[in-house]
């Protein structure tokens, strides 16, 4: 699986990053920015909860780390659907039947509503593939595990009432960070190498990765999200 990060930690001269001033400001602090998930978040406590931050340790001792807005250990999951954000209010990233100018928490409590009976479908496991420079990307342990993930997304979708236009090419991923400003092109050379040892050692500490059932959570920025519901 080919993971393109080079063009997006070095983007074209002066183009802004499209989150600065909304998720985060210049000096990687986290704003406020309201809305929903379904995730599966990483096991307290558990391996991968240790490897990940020790990956978020090696991250941020490569050079120009600064360039990186670092999330809390406490926020890392698995987006399974997206929900909703308020700094996103459009057709196909909104509910159907809700208008766009509905408030998160209203939009929250509306949505809970629709996965009350929700019903799941089959567990998946989950396995890393490759560490980028904000992150793991990750895919299905098998491709029944895939196509059991992806099963969870369709279902999702359903129950709330929309499809996003990224619902089929959306990638599975942990972020531990957004890139603020891009990197210079000179960096790369160093970056290609981390990557590809931090992606060796990742892969060989946590094979599949411990994570706890979805659940649908709510979230005032990206440094936490505590669960509304559970879907058993």
């Amino acid at each position: 699986m080919t993971i393109d990060w080079e063009s997006i930690v070095t983007p074209d001269p002066g183009t802004p990053n499209r989150h600065l001033g909304t998720r985060f400001d210049a000096t990687g602090r986290f704003l406020p920015e309201h809305g929903n998930t379904i995730v599966a978040q990483v096991i307290p406590g558990s391996p991968t909860e240790q490897a990940l931050i020790d990956l978020r340790l090696a991250l941020m001792a490569l050079p120009h780390a600064s360039h990186f807005a670092f999330t809390a250990v406490e926020s890392y999951h698995m987006t399974l659907f997206e929900g909703v954000i308020e700094t996103r209010r459009e057709p196909g990233f909104w509910p159907a039947d809700l208008p766009l100018d509905t408030a998160i928490d209203a939009a929250t409590d509306h949505m809970a509503s629709r996965l009350a009976g929700f019903v799941a479908p089959p567990a998946f496991d989950i396995r890393p593939v490759a560490v980028v420079p904000f992150g793991l990307r990750l895919e299905g342990a098998s491709q029944n595990h895939e196509a059991a993930a992806r099963a969870w997304r369709d279902a999702l979708s359903d129950a709330l009432g929309f499809r996003t236009p990224t619902h089929d090419s959306y990638g599975f991923h942990t972020t531990l960070a957004y890139l603020i400003k891009g990197l210079p092109t000179e960096a790369l050379p160093t970056y290609r190498s981390a990557m590809a040892q931090l992606s060796a050692e990742f892969g060989a500490r946590v094979p599949v990765l411990h994570l706890a059932r979805p659940a649908f959570c709510r979230f005032a920025d990206m440094n936490a999200f505590p669960p509304v519901l559970a879907l058993q």
